[in-house]
């Protein structure tokens, strides 16, 4: 009689193994995330078993912190200055990047973009998903020196590894992750296990070899990267992009990072010769409009160490039906139904029956504090159809007493309204590093939202 195959249960987020079905894991608390998967059971033979438990020689012994010298990585740049920005300074020998995103956002055309743009670099590219004359079609019209970059179609991983002991590359992206299966696991291609037990090799030798290791990964119908949670714990650097795919404007964001920032954020635009780097974002999200247009105001924001003026854009009407509706597209809901309530509970202003519809211009989602103050300005033009002048922009946060709260870096954020053009800024009172005019630029210090509505629609 042929012998039952095994199967187990593993979580896909932290990658928890169990022997039966379970609605909750045990391990990190996640609901529904146990999938099933064959086990393929090793026999060992007693000489194997009693060797187990015996320790191989090794050369490691523990350090204290005084012997362990302290030595900048070895980088190197890939021709992509943002990418090299975002990654701390360039790409580091031996790390492993996760590159996600949605499909037809750019990932394969970063990743192809950038041996195209760096001859330099010796580039081995495995594709799962792709022939290599589809490849080459795409390097056809990205353009750049492809003399140094191989392709390799294949999804076995030990023909994979094979492969670049022979070819030494410099730089090994794989497309995708979830394509690549390892012949000494059962399971299917793209599966916990595979995925699990593919990324450990890969970053194996991406250590041993110093290889710099690309992968690029699918995401879930929630925007998260596709696979166990392991899969990111695994990897130095995990870059995902963001955007509508039906725009021209691209945001890559760094989620983890062991060698820099995470608070960082590159832009780009996708033309028809790939991805361009866009050296000034603000360009791109300062309104493009005629004047005399209620509900705009302007905003100056931080993401990482880069400012960015970004427009704010409100719309307020008399609610049509019973319940008043409150949408916002790039800010958080929560956030706006509270200065809404700081608006009607501090300054007066009656907007418990009005419709409030928020967005921010450009695709791009917002997390600072310092865009409270635009917010607020461009709900009340909204709500009184005034228009607010276009070289004047707002930073600050307003607390729940109706306060504007100093926020951080406030001369890079005065520097790049006064780069872009604006003539005027409205800052915290207690902005004291901040609170004096530049040349170009006058510095407008406030200190609660009825001043505010005193100096903006007087």
């Amino acid at each position: 009689m042929a012998k039952q195959l095994r199967t187990v249960w593993f979580c896909t987020s932290c990658g928890n193994e169990s022997p039966k079905w379970m609605g909750r894991c045990p391990a990190c608390g996640e609901w529904n995330t146990m999938v099933e998967e064959p086990k393929r059971e090793k026999k060992a033979s007693s000489g194997a078993r009693s060797r187990a438990f015996v320790a191989t020689e090794s050369d490691a012994r523990p350090l204290t912190l005084e012997e362990i010298s302290l030595t900048s990585e070895n980088r190197f740049s890939i021709g992509l200055n943002e990418v090299d920005r975002l990654l701390g300074g360039g790409m580091v020998e031996g790390s492993m990047i996760l590159l996600g995103g949605e499909p037809g956002i750019g990932k394969s055309t970063l990743a192809l973009q950038i041996p195209l743009g760096c001859p330099s670099l010796k580039t081995l590219y495995v594709s799962g998903e792709e022939s290599p004359r589809q490849i080459k079609m795409r390097a056809v019209r990205l353009g750049g020196d492809s003399s140094s970059c191989s392709i390799l179609s294949e999804t076995i991983l030990e023909n994979i590894l094979e492969q670049a002991a022979a070819v030494s590359p410099d730089l090994l992206v794989v497309d995708s992750i979830q394509t690549i299966y390892s012949e000494a696991l059962d399971s299917s291609a793209g599966s916990v296990s595979q995925v699990r037990e593919c990324a450990s090799r890969l970053l194996r030798y991406a250590k041993e070899s110093g290889t710099p290791v690309i992968l690029i990964g699918h995401i879930t119908k929630d925007g998260t990267i596709a696979g166990p949670k392991v899969l990111e714990h695994i990897v130095d650097v995990v870059l995902q992009f963001e955007g509508d795919t039906r725009g021209a404007y691209r945001l890559l964001r760094s989620i983890k990072n062991r060698f820099g920032s995470t608070a960082e954020l590159a832009v780009f635009e996708m033309t028809g010769a790939g991805l361009r780097e866009v050296l000034n974002p603000s360009e791109i999200l300062i309104p493009m409009h005629q004047d005399n247009l209620s509900g705009i105001a302007v905003a100056s924001v931080m993401d990482g160490t880069r400012p960015f003026m970004i427009e704010i854009q409100a719309l307020v009407s008399t609610a049509a039906y019973g319940m008043p509706q409150r949408n916002a597209n790039g800010f958080d809901a929560r956030r706006m139904n509270m200065l809404l309530a700081v608006l009607e509970k501090r300054a007066g202003f009656k907007l418990a029956a009005k419709d409030v519809f928020l967005n921010v211009a450009g695709g791009l989602r917002v997390s600072d504090p310092a865009c409270d103050m635009a917010v607020a300005v461009a709900i009340l033009a909204s709500n009184f159809d005034i228009s607010v002048q276009l070289d004047s922009c707002f930073c600050a946060e307003i607390g729940l007493s109706g306060e504007l709260r100093p926020v951080s870096q406030i001369q890079r954020r005065i520097a790049e309204a006064e780069k872009i053009g604006f003539k005027r800024i409205y800052i915290s009172s207690f902005n004291k590093e901040g609170a004096f005019s530049q040349n170009g630029i006058e510095v407008v210090p406030v200190a609660d939202i009825p001043a505010l509505c005193r100096l903006v629609f007087k």
